[in-house]
């Protein structure tokens, strides 16, 4: 996968370049590493029948085996439900769940509907409000990665637009929000550039 935008909110990028920097260098390492050929998925839309999508499922796994291999591990916490005024003895605990945590950085790799990336920022902002963490990481995909994928997925220029918008409400904690695409989606758009570029009758890429 390629970083191709960050965006520092709250001083999220620089908090993780001056406090966290080996977890800071980590972060984008798992990220470089994780890349395969992910467009795998057959899509089902009427729209785009029997087209190849990117596969969340297999990007996800790939994330985690990347993060756990430098030292990241899952975070969870339960949480009692707790209703003033309402009985709450026979729900059960819930739980909060943070992806990858290393020390008090936590990172969230969101592939899949926009509601799940604000999720994620409130998972982030209740561990830092528990005072478990002092930065948190959003990885998501770009437009044109999402563009690629079923429909529904967030795009996080979307994600960075609306917290821009909240004007620093939402959320009070750093983040640092990282757009990613594949490789092989440069790739694709150089080899369909030259394509276009080369005369009629011109032998082309059977790749």
């Amino acid at each position: 996968m390629r970083i191709v935008h960050t965006y520092s909110h709250l001083g999220g990028s620089e908090i993780l370049a001056v406090r966290f920097p080996e977890i800071n260098a980590e972060i984008d390492a798992a990220i470089a590493a994780t890349e395969s050929n992910f467009r795998t998925k057959q899509s089902r839309e009427r729209s785009r029948q029997h087209r190849m999508l990117f596969d969340p499922r297999s990007m996800n796994q790939r994330f985690k085996q990347e993060f756990e291999a430098r030292g990241f591990h899952e975070l969870r916490r339960s949480v009692a439900p707790n209703v003033p005024g309402w009985d709450t003895s026979a729900m059960g605990d819930g739980y909060k769940q943070i992806d990858f945590a290393k020390e008090r950085v936590l990172v969230e790799v969101q592939l899949g509907k926009y509601f799940a990336m604000f999720y994620d920022m409130a998972k982030l902002e209740y561990f830092y409000r528990q005072d478990e963490a002092d930065v948190g990481v959003e990885v998501v995909p770009s437009y044109r990665l999402a563009a690629e994928m079923s429909s529904g997925v967030g795009r996080g220029e979307m994600l960075i637009t609306d917290i821009i918008g909240l004007q620093r409400q939402f959320p009070t904690f750093p983040v640092k929000i990282i757009l990613i695409e594949p490789e092989q989606m440069l790739q694709e758009r150089t080899e369909e550039a030259l394509s276009q570029m080369m005369p009629p009758g011109f032998p082309r890429s059977s790749r």
